[in-house]
């Protein structure tokens, strides 16, 4: 059995961290990243303000992360992403594959949304997200103005283009609430939703 689930997050809403302690506690587990598909800064648009536009789809190598998750569910078992199953495991993770794909934009691009089982998306507050983003170093830095400028509005636009999309099933996670606590939930949740597909 293969499982994927996709973690979205606004900038800095801890998805990667998240990704990372699940991937601990899940068998056969897999973590693919957005972030890995950023096109180098020379590709990158920037706006009539000077702002490198990364907050968007086209900054990405899209078609390239596609394939890349495509091919570990094909095989899973050679795909290099596959860890060894921890101890303890319970008996409705036997014999199955999990992929968790992290990224900021993952539900707002068509061929993506046809690979999921189950969602994720990890919401701030504007004045947590900011803060959370000055203590973070980007290549390129951020320029003076980016995160009102650019970051934010970006994220309110995606976040509304999901929440106005009645056919988009997302449980949305409070990323405010502490690491141990969400990945109770997350984890939680898996497992029900494992057990729902294999009735």
């Amino acid at each position: 059995d293969i499982f994927t689930m996709f973690s979205n997050s606004v900038t800095n809403g801890g998805k990667t961290t998240l990704a990372e302690k699940l991937k601990n506690m899940l068998p056969n587990c897999g973590i693919i990243s957005q972030d890995d598909f950023f096109k180098p800064e020379s590709e990158v648009e920037t706006d009539e303000r000077g702002f490198k536009l990364y907050d968007v789809l086209d900054a990405l190598y899209m078609d390239e992360m596609v394939t890349s998750i495509r091919n570990w569910m094909k095989s899973p078992a050679s795909s290099g992403v596959v860890t060894q199953e921890p101890q303890n495991t319970c008996d409705s993770l036997k014999n199955v594959y999990i992929l968790i794909v992290e990224g900021f934009l993952l539900y707002n691009y068509e061929p993506l949304n046809e690979l999921w089982n189950r969602r994720y998306f990890l919401t701030l507050p504007y004045e947590e997200c900011k803060r959370r983003r000055s203590t973070r170093v980007y290549q390129p830095p951020d320029t003076p103005g980016y995160f009102d400028g650019h970051v934010w509005p970006m994220y309110l636009k995606y976040k509304n283009e999901l929440e106005e999309n009645a056919s988009m099933q997302v449980v949305y996670l409070d990323g405010t609430k502490s690491q141990e606590e969400l990945l109770s939930y997350v984890y939680s949740d898996i497992i029900q939703e494992l057990n729902k597909l294999r009735e």
